[in-house]
């Protein structure tokens, strides 16, 4: 009977657990404001922003960037692709800061069974601005793959 009620403990555990998961087509709660709540929104986060692979910002710019400046560049390129609707400009930065920068995507789009998006990343560097355009897709995940 003990072990009876062991395992009906731990099932019930697992089932209450499991409703604390996260839909792959939900927004990342914290992404747009850098929450860390319990660190999981920060690293599902993190996982999302990296699928981008340094996003559609030239390389030579990416790497004048600092670490924290690369991070705001790219989570403002997710949450433009993600939640923002076409035409909207999405801001990272300040302007008293040494970068700063801006992305507006345009429309979805369907490319078979992917939600696509075109848009474009104006990185603002020392007062001149360095526009990229790119296209993006979204995968079952909720990450974003930049085409090539």
């Amino acid at each position: 009977m003990p072990r009876n009620l062991v395992i009906t403990t731990l099932v019930a555990a697992v089932a209450a657990l499991s409703g604390c998961t996260t839909s792959a087509r939900s927004p990342v709660p914290g992404l747009a404001f850098g929450a860390t709540q319990a660190g999981q929104a920060r690293s599902h986060s993190d996982v999302l922003i990296t699928s981008l692979n340094g996003g559609i910002i030239a390389p030579a710019v990416q790497q004048q960037l600092s670490l924290d400046a690369r991070h705001k560049a790219l989570e403002a390129e997710y949450r433009a692709l993600e939640r923002t609707p076409a035409g909207e400009t999405v801001t990272w930065g300040r302007s008293d800061q040494r970068f700063r920068g801006e992305v507006v995507a345009s429309q979805p789009y369907r490319v078979g069974s992917q939600d696509c998006r075109q848009y474009t990343h104006t990185v603002y560097a020392e007062g001149t601005a360095l526009e990229n355009r790119g296209a993006a897709c979204r995968n079952p995940n909720g990450s974003w793959t930049p085409l090539a």
